[in-house]
């Protein structure tokens, strides 16, 4: 099985998984990693950075939007067999380490599974490994940025705080090429959502939805016209406005 991998700008390529995201940033055969999609991922995982000229080994550091299963997926193998750094922001340092989950529960899902697209979804995320923990041992906060606030990695990223859907979710801004990495702060589509195009994902995935409304906010402010989602289609067209599309439909 290949990864479906589309590069979307120089040096950036979005990798669609099992129902996940994440994204290649690439310098040389040097990598940074945004997210590592569902456990059960790993192989497209590692298809996908050797598509890119790349491999395990060249990964200089794992950034993680937040710390749910289907974004963690295999953050833990590549610091333990790679020594990778995995880094994201500090309040969401804790939940890779599971010391709590803000993730939505079993029985919440359950009393949704009667809504359209959602028995699907769970078959699959339970065969992706969706309901199993793979805490990080070691995570660790970004480290001191640049002045520009970029990090001293492949791609030149800038961490966004965008809190809501998790306390310390993260947005991911590329200023040099006009892409914006928005985790699951603004998404393009989720097999339990009717819509398609910018949107917040449904109320049930949010931690405090009040909270992720209002980082659209903070989304809108970034300059860009390539939105890198972590579910759904790469989105063309000013990153402002796709916040402002999501926010009229998250009223």
């Amino acid at each position: 099985m290949r990864a479906d991998v589309q590069q979307v700008a120089d040096g950036t390529y979005l990798v669609h998984g099992g129902d996940t995201n994440w994204v290649i940033l690439t310098d040389g055969d040097a990598v940074t990693l945004v997210d590592t999609g569902y456990p059960g991922d790993r192989a497209l995982l590692l298809d996908s950075l050797a598509a890119v000229g790349s491999a395990p080994e060249a990964v200089a550091a794992v950034l993680v939007t937040h710390a749910h299963n289907d974004h963690l997926g295999s953050a833990e193998y590549l610091r333990a067999a790679h020594g990778t750094p995995v880094l994201l922001h500090e309040a969401e340092v804790p939940h890779a380490r599971r010391e709590y989950l803000q993730q939505v529960s079993v029985p919440t899902v359950a009393r949704n599974a009667w809504r359209p697209g959602v028995l699907p979804w769970i078959l699959r995320a339970v065969r992706n490994g969706g309901t199993e923990q793979h805490p990080v041992t070691a995570p660790a906060p970004f480290p001191a940025a640049g002045p520009d606030g970029a990090l001293d990695l492949p791609g030149r990223p800038v961490p966004v705080p965008t809190p809501g859907h998790t306390d310390g979710h993260c947005a991911y801004h590329l200023p040099a090429t006009g892409v914006v990495v928005s985790g699951d702060a603004l998404v393009t589509g989720h097999p339990t959502s009717r819509r398609r195009g910018p949107q917040l994902l449904p109320d049930m995935f949010h931690h405090e939805r009040a909270r992720a409304t209002a980082s659209l906010d903070v989304l809108a402010g970034l300059e860009g016209d390539v939105l890198l989602p972590g579910h759904g289609p790469v989105h063309r067209g000013p990153v402002a406005t796709a916040a402002a599309t999501a926010r009229d439909r998250a009223r």
